[in-house]
């Protein structure tokens, strides 16, 4: 085993977004090489604020207006309160020097984080590579994810 650390992010949701990039970036501070492997609900944190690409597919137009995305609008998973909770946290974070998703994306990249997009949910929710941040360094499917967890010696579901 190599010291190696793959992600799977599931969520969403602020916290869950926020503990997800803490584990990749502490892990890669310490020379562990990390994937993040983002799929279904999780893809929200890695799409562009503005919709880009236009599907054919009534249903999947219909999924992407109703399912936005974007860094700016992950909401907690408890406490949201009608979005009150999610802005009273994103204000304690700004007091307290803890950095934005968006901030987070970037230091990621910095440490060398490798950032894949899960191809199969990009295809069920209408996405196209142009609905991704410029960060996402691949886009990839299961069997990816899976050689890069069987080689590491921590794998986490957030």
């Amino acid at each position: 085993m190599k010291d190696k650390l793959t992600l799977i992010i599931f969520s969403d949701n602020l916290d869950r977004a926020l503990a997800a990039f803490n584990l990749a970036t502490g892990a890669a501070s310490m020379g562990i090489d990390v994937s993040m492997f983002f799929t279904f609900w999780g893809l929200n944190i890695l799409r562009k604020k503005k919709e880009i690409s236009k599907s054919k597919n009534f249903i999947k137009r219909i999924f992407k207006k109703i399912n936005r995305g974007g860094a700016d609008r992950l909401k907690l998973s408890k406490f949201h309160m009608f979005g009150i909770g999610t802005f009273l946290m994103k204000n304690f974070m700004k007091e307290l020097n803890i950095p934005s998703i968006k901030e987070m994306i970037s230091l990621a990249k910095n440490l060398g984080i490798n950032i894949i997009a899960c191809n199969t949910t990009m295809e069920i929710m209408g996405l196209k590579k142009e609905d991704l941040i410029s960060e996402v360094d691949e886009i990839a499917g299961v069997a990816t994810y899976l050689s890069k967890a069987k080689d590491s010696r921590i794998n986490l579901f957030i």
